[in-house]
């Protein structure tokens, strides 16, 4: 009877572990509505530094129960403050005034982002408050350093340089309320309409700082998700009709984008970048501190996000890999936040979930592997191009690979330093190279626009530097002097850099340039001490030809 009792008590254990884990990783959309919902609850307030937090907290109580609240900076002090319900919002803002100014005129929009104004809520004295703030920026690439050097194992590097780069809980929930709000004005005109964040800001990758991406979903409106009557009566709106879906998509931008410019408090800096490959607003939102971007019509975008949120909680290598090596890209240059002829991030990380593919056994599945766990839900057709999924985690089943995240990094370098990029192509839908079928420096097959080369802006000197540092990385990797922990000299408390702090060392680049150089000089005087020697031996004919073998010779010295 007893073991009987353990062994009901360990399957219960277990089947807790295993809903457990299947809770944590929920589908995106799950996650997202339940994020937007959280949004609607909440209202944005402008503090002064010296607000009293608990008066702060009993006047907002007045309208209801608080779930969360938090505060931070940007342009001034900011209040994020959560109710239990949207009732208690509206009290909120019913009880809220219209600004009194005698000098100048304002525009009569309500919104959710409020000013606290009442002085006894402040602490007397003038002084600071002592609020704790929620960092909304990234650690500064020194203080990173010093903070991985001090781990003892390059695998704890690596996690503490994704949990110190990732987005906060705060941060995510900021994301979601800037959406809300903007999601405000649009519906003025749009009344079920719907704007959410995509790319980084929800796949799991994104690293606080990054821009605010948000798609303004119109599906609803158009009736999409609608079943018709087969038979019978019907009636139908009337609606004026355009020459095609993007000229739709840009007079729908245009209208939001002039709205957001008038009437959007905090936004800033508004340009309407209508004639894009993709179409959208641009503007800063200076109470989050977010530059964002507004699209519409960009459901490729939405499912490209979907695959990557999936493919980071599958294994959680995937996230930790792909954090250290966009932060080394940075600082070493390969990728910027300014457009021209860089890596983007998105194509780094289509690289990095390529090499993952390749591993021995892989350590995740194909996108090809993927669609084919899809059920009839999953079934998803965007403008011709194939975009079909799963979506439920446990349906798919991974291979036991046991690689450490020290050994993938070192074999993420190795790879791509001695990877053909002039012939091959990167394909993970696939999971395998192809042949190249143009003849950019660096072509990434896009995952659902199979047409498109994600990475067709990356020149041939933007690749050969990655490839190089790759080089680099990869000799550094496998040196004890990397590899090993390493004290200050100073007998001071102080970690010099070692393993993943090491090669994030901006001198690396330096070092690369230098001895490029000076391989450069060597082998520019090997040939001039040959010349001279051969002039004085051998015939013009002969001097050329045994020039030229000496220069095939020694052609992997340029």
């Amino acid at each position: 009877m007893f073991s009987i009792r353990i062994l009901m008590y360990i399957i219960l254990l277990f089947t807790c572990l295993i809903s457990d884990e299947q809770n944590g990783h929920r589908a995106l959309h799950i996650l997202q509505e339940e994020r937007r919902k959280q949004a609607q609850r909440s209202v944005l307030i402008s503090c002064q530094v010296t607000t009293n937090e608990k008066k702060f907290l009993k006047y907002l109580s007045q309208h209801g129960d608080i779930n969360k609240f938090f505060f931070y900076e940007s342009y001034g002090l900011y209040a994020v403050v959560e109710f239990s319900s949207s009732e208690s919002v509206a009290s909120l803002l019913e009880s809220s005034v219209i600004p009194s100014v005698s000098h100048e005129c304002v525009v009569p929009f309500k919104s959710r982002l409020l000013w606290l104004r009442n002085h006894s809520l402040v602490d007397s004295g003038g002084q600071t408050s002592g609020l704790v703030c929620q960092a909304q920026t990234t650690t500064p690439i020194n203080e990173l350093i010093h903070r991985i050097s001090t781990q003892e194992s390059i695998e704890q590097q690596m996690m503490s340089l994704t949990e110190a780069s990732q987005l906060t809980e705060e941060n995510s929930r900021l994301r979601f309320l800037v959406c809300s709000l903007l999601e405000d004005i649009a519906t003025a005109y749009f009344p079920e309409c719907t704007i959410t964040p995509f790319g980084s800001s929800v796949n799991g990758f994104g690293k606080l700082g990054c821009d605010l991406d948000m798609f303004l979903n119109l599906d609803n409106i158009k009736g999409r998700n609608m079943r018709l009557p087969k038979s019978g009566l019907s009636l139908e709106y009337q609606m004026k009709r355009a020459n095609s879906e993007r000229a739709v998509t840009q007079s729908i931008l245009s209208v939001i984008g002039e709205c957001v410019d008038q009437f959007g408090p905090g936004c800033v800096g508004v340009q309407k970048i209508l004639n894009a490959r993709c179409p959208l607003v641009r503007f800063s939102h200076q109470p989050s501190g977010f530059q964002c971007d507004l699209t519409a019509n960009n459901r490729v975008a939405m499912k490209s996000t979907e695959l990557l949120y999936l493919y980071g909680g599958l294994d959680a290598r995937v996230r930790h890999l792909v954090f250290s090596v966009r932060c080394w890209a940075r600082v070493h240059g390969i990728t910027s936040s300014i457009p021209g002829a860089w890596i983007t991030n998105f194509s780094l990380t289509m690289m990095v979930l390529f090499f993952l593919q390749r591993r021995n056994p892989p350590i995740i599945p194909t996108l090809d592997q993927l669609q084919q766990l899809a059920g009839p839900a999953d079934k998803s057709i965007i403008d011709g191009n194939d975009c079909t999924f799963v979506s439920d985690f446990a349906k798919v089943q991974l291979q036991s690979n046991t690689e450490t995240l020290e050994q993938l990094l070192s074999a993420f370098f190795e790879f791509y330093a001695t990877f053909n990029f002039s012939r091959l192509s990167i394909n993970i839908r696939k999971g395998k190279e192809q042949n190249k079928p143009e003849m950019s420096p660096l072509h990434i097959l896009n995952p659902f626009e199979t047409s498109l080369n994600i990475s067709k802006n990356v020149n041939v000197t933007q690749l050969d530097r990655f490839v190089a540092l790759c080089q680099e990385s990869s000799w550094l990797s496998q040196q004890s002097r990397t590899l090993n922990p390493k004290k200050s000299t100073s007998g001071k408390n102080t970690a010099m850099p070692w393993g993943l702090a090491a090669l994030l060392l901006p001198l690396q680049v330096d070092g690369i340039k230098g001895r490029k150089k000076k391989t450069r000089e060597l082998a520019s005087e090997r040939i001039k001490s040959l010349l001279v020697s051969l002039k004085k031996k051998d015939s013009p004919t002969n001097l050329m030809c045994r020039v030229r073998q000496q220069f095939i010779g020694r052609k992997h010295l340029f």
